[in-house]
């Protein structure tokens, strides 16, 4: 954590086709190595996928699909007094994506056997139906979040 200021945040880069900073985020998550182009083609062959099997606008689909996953509570670790407290916090919006971002793209990574586009456009499917891994994760978090509530009066 830095000492001295807060870091800058840099603007988001849009992506090509659909110039959206949503896109442009999920582009860079999934990047590997500085691949940004295959990158790209991945995310591209996803969402014209999905685009041919449910004939939605893939940009909407996509920011619906995150909408389910995204976090509301999650638990971080206090200590206090020798003892560590797992203590509920409200996420912030920009974590809220980042996270949704992260769990998707760790899932479709999950799925052997498939090819990453394909693998990547049926978890945001799933996502979309509030259904599949992503989903489960973020009912997990909230579950932990619900389960240790006692302990958000050490919130600061």
């Amino acid at each position: 954590m830095a000492r001295r200021r807060r870091a800058v945040r840099r603007p988001v880069q849009r992506d090509v086709r659909y110039q959206s900073p949503l896109i442009g985020r999920f582009v860079s998550q999934l990047m590997a190595s500085g691949k940004k182009s295959t990158a790209e083609k991945i995310i591209y062959t996803a969402l014209d996928q999905i685009h041919s099997e449910t004939n939605e606008e893939p940009l909407a689909f996509v920011e619906r699909a995150l909408d389910n996953v995204r976090p509301r509570l999650e638990v971080k670790s206090r200590r206090v007094g020798g003892a560590t407290y797992q203590v509920p916090i409200e996420v912030s919006d920009d974590r809220q994506v980042a996270l949704a971002l992260r769990w998707v793209i760790q899932y479709s990574r999950a799925r052997k056997g498939t090819p990453m586009p394909r693998a990547l456009a049926m978890e945001l499917m799933d996502a979309y139906k509030n259904q599949g891994a992503a989903v489960k994760k973020r009912e997990d978090t909230f579950k932990m979040a619900q389960a240790n509530r006692a302990f958000a009066h050490y919130r600061w």
